[in-house]
């Protein structure tokens, strides 16, 4: 038997995340890919970048200590191998390549700026295979902070994909022009009007929220009807009910009717009727890449 522990950092427009996995390897087994520890730490960038078109020097302190947090939990985890993306807000932002330098020398870690594509490639390599069944059509949507992910998988293999700038902080911003909603419906429209029918695949920290909240048995799919239900529920809250009656983090309070709402869109506009919420993302897409390339 052979163990070892690798980690990702997935800095993200809403939030940054270290995810460690214990990986064990035995003959004539398949390997176990173990989450370990998963740290989140809530430094929005997108609220710097979206609006002001660059990373504060209050986000870019917060963001240095996280990476030098991150690699001392690396060191007292063994870790043997890490990888770390930026996303949406680090792509967009003027200071960007700046940023990643100056981490690099203050803490060693490197930060690859990755594109929307090279972003859903990186999570088709996780499990989401397993949902993936010869005689379904899905749609997988992945909604972040910056930038919401679409492909379609069609007999078990990757037929499209697409990235918009509609993401969950430019949303409660308000810098989502109605041209690209509307840019995004077509794609979805276009696209998908060939399948008789569409599932969806939902995958982001709302959708994973509002599952577990739902209570429904794992590997089960949410009904379009129950996140209308779900929206209207929220909608109702206030913020701070939001957090006090609904036990939701000051983070996710206000970002997840906007993610509903890219969720919920996508379903009416593909005629979708479920959707399926696999618990994974970018970060063990890192630790399968890590896997794969080792």
């Amino acid at each position: 038997m052979l163990i070892k522990k690798y980690a990702a950092i997935d800095i993200g427009s809403n939030a940054i995340r270290l995810l460690i996995t214990t990986i064990i390897e035995q003959y004539d087994s398949e390997t176990k890919f173990k989450k370990t520890s998963l740290i989140r730490v809530p430094i929005r960038l997108g609220d710097d970048v979206f609006k002001l078109g660059l990373v504060s020097d209050d986000n870019y302190n917060r963001m240095e200590d996280s990476m030098k947090a991150f690699k001392l939990l690396m060191k007292v985890h063994n870790v043997s191998k890490y990888r770390a993306c930026a996303t949406s807000a680090m792509r967009e932002a003027k200071n960007g390549k700046n940023i990643t330098e100056k981490i690099k020398k203050s803490t060693g870690i490197g930060i690859e700026i990755i594109n929307g594509n090279e972003e859903a490639k990186i999570i088709a390599l996780t499990d989401l295979k397993k949902y993936l069944v010869h005689d379904k059509t899905f749609l997988y949507v992945d909604v972040g902070g910056g930038s919401t992910e679409l492909t379609i998988y069609s007999k078990r293999k990757s037929v499209l994909s697409k990235s918009f700038k509609i993401g969950t902080v430019r949303l409660i911003n308000e810098l989502v022009p109605d041209s690209i909603w509307n840019q995004m419906k077509l794609w979805i429209k276009e696209h998908t009007k060939k399948y008789n029918q569409i599932t969806l695949l939902g995958t982001g920290g709302n959708i994973n929220s509002t599952y577990k909240f739902s209570g429904t048995k794992l590997g089960k799919p949410l009904s379009y009807h129950y996140l209308k239900k779900y929206f209207r529920t929220v909608e109702s809250f206030s913020y701070e009910e939001r957090i006090s009656k609904l036990n939701m983090n000051l983070d996710r309070a206000d970002v997840i009717l906007p993610a509903l709402n890219i969720y919920i869109s996508a379903m009416k506009w593909s005629g979708s009727k479920e959707i399926y919420v696999p618990k994974i993302g970018l970060s063990d897409g890192i630790i399968r890449s890590l896997y794969q390339n080792k």
